[in-house]
């Protein structure tokens, strides 16, 4: 009796002694940093959104060559004095914006544009010091979650090369004996182009970070692949045609054919061709350029539609209410550029149109990765899910 007694007072102590099944492992040391990092990338969202914003303001009100040089630090001083507001005039008169364009403008006028372009670059310092601060501050600290680091240092980089790439813009109007009396519109469509772009991946990574690395493991597990398909094909379809809206804005294609359907009563603008060489006439052909934004609208609208319906048919509710915002949105913004043209692109209906483009591109990722990372309905109340 002893002897058995001994054995059960051993197998008592074995199994007091077996480890415990923990969870979180993936996760643990990493919340708070994971909450932090989503905090600053949600502020650094707000700043491009803005930025997107007053730069296009700044080129519809012709403000974007009113600062003719490129200082990277000594251009974050305005002009003090009126001698230095008089020494930035002189440079603007020499360029052919002010000569064929602008020549009426005193110097109060002049300030009135340099303001909004010299907001807008220190608006792009701003952007850049806070990605700086925050990525040095997570790194010194070791707070960067496992793969995040590159992701991180990819958001900086791309950052840096929009400053370039708005001076490569700017520079293409800072002419004198060209003509040129604004920036080439396919540079434009660059800058604006990769401010989406930018835009686009701070939104995935601020939807990635919003949940825990093991509820996206298994999340991944019932991917719906077909409607992830799709959902790409509609999201580099809406870039295409957010390029296309830039191509028209460089132009001010938006104020030349104010009549829709048709444009000057035709199906077809006249004159669409009458730029030599001919592959000019798709990137500054202002009827052409309007007619390839109108078409492509309509065809990114019927895509949506067939996304949508896919969308719908998701057994996820979750998913299914993304898809259904993401169509709203893109009904209005149909809508409201229907309303645009006919009212010949007003400044505040112009930015609207804009802000709407935002809006769309956003809840378009947004169901996409809710397509590729779905949300079962027992987790939905879950405080990291919320999106």
């Amino acid at each position: 009796m002893a002897g058995k007694r001994k054995l059960f007072e051993e197998v008592d102590i074995v199994e007091t002694a077996r480890p415990v099944v923990q969870t979180g492992v993936i996760d643990r040391g990493r919340r708070s940093a994971r909450g932090a990092i989503r905090i600053w990338l949600v502020i650094l969202f707000a700043l491009v959104f803005v930025m997107i914003a007053v730069g296009g303001m700044t080129r519809l009100t012709d403000s974007g060559l009113s600062i003719t040089e490129w200082r990277p630090l000594t251009g974050s001083i305005p002009p003090l004095t009126e001698v230095d507001w008089a020494s930035e005039f002189e440079k603007y008169q020499e360029i052919d914006e002010f000569k064929l364009q602008n020549s009426w403008m005193t110097l109060s006028d002049f300030k009135l544009i340099y303001w909004w372009e010299w907001g807008h670059r220190q608006l792009g310092r701003v952007i850049g010091l806070v990605w700086a601060l925050g990525f040095f501050w997570f790194l010194l600290r070791r707070q960067i979650p496992t793969g995040w680091r590159g992701r991180l240092l990819f958001l900086g980089g791309l950052g840096g090369l929009q400053g370039v790439i708005g001076w490569w813009m700017v520079a293409s109007g800072v002419t004198s004996g060209e003509g040129m009396l604004d920036v080439k519109s396919y540079r434009l469509a660059t800058h604006l182009g990769l401010a989406f772009v930018i835009l686009g991946f701070i939104t995935w990574y601020i939807l990635l970070l919003g949940r825990e690395e093991r509820d996206l493991m298994q999340a991944r597990r019932v991917r719906e692949v077909k409607l992830f398909g799709v959902s790409t094909g509609l999201m580099h379809f809406a870039l295409v045609q957010i390029l296309l809206g830039a191509l028209v804005a460089g132009l001010d294609a938006g104020r030349y054919f104010i009549d829709w359907p048709l444009m000057q009563g035709q199906v077809f603008p006249p004159d669409a061709f009458g730029i030599d060489p001919l592959w000019r006439n798709f990137f500054e052909n202002p009827g052409l350029v309007q007619f390839m934004h109108r078409v492509s609208g309509y065809l990114l609208a019927a895509f949506g539609v067939v996304v949508w319906l896919r969308g719908r048919g998701s057994s996820h509710r979750a998913t299914r209410r993304a898809y259904n915002s993401m169509m709203a949105v893109l009904c209005l913004q149909i809508l409201w550029g229907i309303f645009t043209v006919i009212h010949a692109a007003p400044v505040h209906i112009a930015l609207v149109h804009q802000a709407l483009a935002v809006i769309l591109w956003v809840l378009i990722l947004r169901a996409r990765y809710l397509s590729a990372y779905p949300i079962s309905a027992s987790i939905q109340g879950n405080r990291h899910d919320s999106l």
